[in-house]
């Protein structure tokens, strides 16, 4: 049985993309992690210099949308192996992903400066 609000409707690509939305999101800590290492009397001007950058906008997006990625992958596989009752199901997971989409289009707007 296929379900709907499965990502891919495939388990074995849906475990795929959630291996790579952890690599992408470990990959994505720790060139924060170096950046902050690597200025220690960092100020605003260097934050704001850092989020200026297209390269770092471009890995900021990717790692936002690798975060909804996996955060959905996840919610969907304990919602349907523990919550039986299909329509508390349904609920929690439209619920979460009207949280994960409204915080996706917000992240994109505070990156790229749309708003």
């Amino acid at each position: 049985m296929v379900n709907i609000t499965s990502l891919t409707g495939n388990g074995l690509r849906d475990w795929l993309i959630q291996r790579i939305t952890a690599v992408i999101l470990g990959l994505y800590f720790f060139l924060l992690m170096g950046f902050i290492f690597l200025h220690p009397d960092m100020q605003y001007q260097q934050w704001a210099t850092l989020f200026q950058m297209p390269w770092f906008r471009i890995a900021s997006l990717l790692a936002l949308i690798s975060l909804a990625l996996h955060a959905w992958i996840g919610v969907w596989t304990v919602t349907t192996d523990y919550l039986k009752c299909t329509a508390l199901r349904i609920g929690v997971q439209v619920l979460v992903f009207l949280v994960l989409l409204t915080s996706l289009i917000w992240g994109i707007e505070i990156f790229w400066g749309l708003t």
